[in-house]
């Protein structure tokens, strides 16, 4: 069950950067919020819209075989455009680069026309391409950046499932504020063929929030209040490549939990177990060598936080987005409502230790 308060016009919104004479000025990042929400509703548009109509003949694959389509290139320059307008010394740590565009003439002007049918003012093909570029930055400890994931979920967005635009702003090694846009999310996960589209934000010491896309009217979301193992529900991804689900299975066992998991691809898993429709989030190493990307945890990371929750690896150790364009300091993710981290965390380590002693 979704855990939410009344819904209401959120104090922070866009409504509340513009404060008067006779109020006191809006709260930290209030500008970065609302500037991040418009940015990832936009992109989120653009997405849907090559869904309909170009998906099936607009569908882009990468040298490492990683679908992609010309919505990852138009979302990432909408969302940097966006960004660079409002924060112009701001770097942003981006999934993609537009190498690929400049030798494709067809899926480049496709681009063009996408990012233009969502912006208020047009783009020329140079500046769609710049935009993407924007996304170039190293990261790191020091400063402030934004970090971009224009489709997460390229497999889910191709299969008409889920997939999430998502945004985080990263300030000396912190993030700050994220915002996911879950344009297939339904609303009430236990009503999948209500409305859908699901948009949660947090920002650090403020809580979370979701919204739809056709209301600013906000709702607070919290974590379950589980604390019986049994009864709580796993959430994980859909794709075997991403996680060990032969692992998951074998900690779910450890912890008494027989009911099938929720399986969806991207961000969205961060969004359910904000909001309480599911428990625990795993994603088990299943390489020695992988690092996963600054952009596929930051905002989702922050969200559960917010929401009440817990966010480690597989050690235990807090996610560290200082390091760079990957999280190189840690393994794996081990999200939970917080209730349970050590029950959990105790699974995790023991069905890990037999992997590396089987290995032996």
């Amino acid at each position: 069950m979704t855990n939410t308060t009344a819904t209401r016009a959120h104090p922070y919104s866009a409504k509340a950067t513009q404060p008067t004479a006779k109020t006191t000025p809006p709260p930290a990042y209030a500008k970065e919020r609302a500037v991040a929400i418009e940015a990832v509703i936009r992109a989120s548009k653009l997405c849907q819209g090559v869904f309909k109509n170009l998906v099936a003949g607009g569908t882009h694959t990468k040298n490492d075989k990683s679908p992609v389509t010309v919505a990852d290139f138009g979302a990432q320059a909408v969302v940097n455009s966006l960004l660079r307008s409002e924060f112009p010394d701001d770097p942003i740590v981006g999934e993609e680069d537009s190498k690929d565009l400049q030798a494709n003439e067809k899926m480049r002007g496709l681009v063009v026309d996408l990012a233009n049918s969502v912006l208020d003012t047009p783009l020329s093909t140079e500046q769609v391409l710049e935009a993407i570029d924007y996304g170039m930055y190293e990261g790191g400890a020091k400063g402030r950046f934004w970090t971009l994931d224009p489709i997460d979920g390229t497999k889910g967005f191709i299969r008409g499932e889920q997939f999430a635009v998502c945004l985080a702003l990263v300030e000396n090694g912190q993030v700050k504020l994220g915002v996911l846009g879950c344009p297939n999310l339904p609303v009430t996960l236990s009503e999948p063929e209500g409305a859908r589209g699901s948009l949660f934000v947090a920002v650090r010491g403020q809580g979370a929030f979701q919204r739809t896309y056709e209301s600013d009217l906000e709702t607070s979301v919290t974590v379950s209040s589980k604390t019986s193992t049994p009864d709580m529900v796993f959430c994980e991804s859909v794709e075997a490549g991403h996680s060990s689900q032969g692992e998951a299975a074998q900690i779910a066992k450890l912890l008494g939990m027989t009911g099938p998991s929720v399986r969806m691809d991207s961000q969205c898993k961060y969004g359910v177990l904000s909001r309480g429709d599911a428990d625990i989030y795993l994603r088990l190493p299943v390489s020695d060598t992988y690092q996963e990307k600054i952009w596929d945890h930051a905002g989702g990371c922050l969200l559960v936080q917010e929401a009440g929750g817990t966010v480690t690896d597989v050690s235990g150790k807090p996610l560290d987005f200082s390091l760079g364009r990957t999280l190189k300091g840690n393994k794996g993710v081990v999200a939970s409502n917080g209730k349970v981290h050590d029950q959990v965390m105790e699974a995790v380590k023991k069905v890990l230790a037999e992997k590396t002693k089987g290995k032996m």
